[in-house]
């Protein structure tokens, strides 16, 4: 394998290539751990939309897992959404990607009603407005019992790790739009799209799995 030279640029990471896959190191650690919340979560032959898919390694994870689940890949950048087709072609369940930019209005029309929609390490690396857009669709988008899926780390008052603070300070000065979500915001967002947090979850290296089920 070797290293893509735009990683840093689009994924904050070195990712490594082979073919058109890429490997992020970040995903290679957490994929597990996340395939495993998320696959005892998903009801049979569930329908998933996954917005900012990277490499596309946390589908291709529970798809091996769970040969019943049609999951839908999507991301902006061209390499990645390569190496997501790259990783579709292997497996039935594992659809090709879709370009879809959360931060456009409606950015769900046309598309099939899911059960969940999960975003994994993307919010803290887009403004705001990423996460309002991936709400307000996901409220036309997600089946009523379903559940929106979010992972990755989270500023919490005083139980915030310093880690993260570390990390959210380094956001902000890479971009003063990114930054370590606080929690209280995230939750209040998604119960204003008819979310409410059904479980929180601590996962490796003080990130969180949280899970928003939509409310009948």
């Amino acid at each position: 394998m070797t290293t893509d030279p735009n990683s840093r640029l689009v994924a904050l990471e070195d990712r490594a290539r082979r073919d058109a896959r890429l490997y992020s190191p970040s995903a290679t650690r957490n994929a597990v751990p996340i395939r495993d919340v998320l696959t005892a979560l998903l009801p049979a032959d569930a329908r998933v939309m996954e917005i900012g898919s990277g490499t596309g390694q946390h589908g291709e994870a529970c798809c091996q897992a769970r040969w019943d689940i049609h999951w839908q890949t999507s991301e902006l950048d061209p390499d990645s959404r390569g190496s997501c087709a790259a990783r579709a072609n292997d497996l039935p369940g594992l659809l090709a990607p879709l370009a879809i930019d959360a931060s456009v209005p409606d950015w769900h029309d046309g598309l099939d009603m899911v059960d969940a929609l999960v975003c994994m390490n993307v919010i803290h690396i887009a403004p705001w407005r990423v996460a309002e857009g991936l709400v307000a669709s996901a409220s036309k988008l997600v089946r009523e019992g379903g559940f929106l899926f979010l992972y990755g780390p989270f500023k919490d008052g005083a139980q915030t790790a310093p880690s993260n603070l570390d990390f959210d300070a380094s956001l902000r000065m890479r971009n003063p739009d990114w930054g370590v979500r606080d929690l209280d915001a995230v939750v209040s967002l998604l119960a204003e799209g008819g979310f409410a947090l059904e479980r929180r979850i601590g996962m490796p290296a003080n990130n969180l799995s949280l899970i928003f089920r939509r409310s009948a």
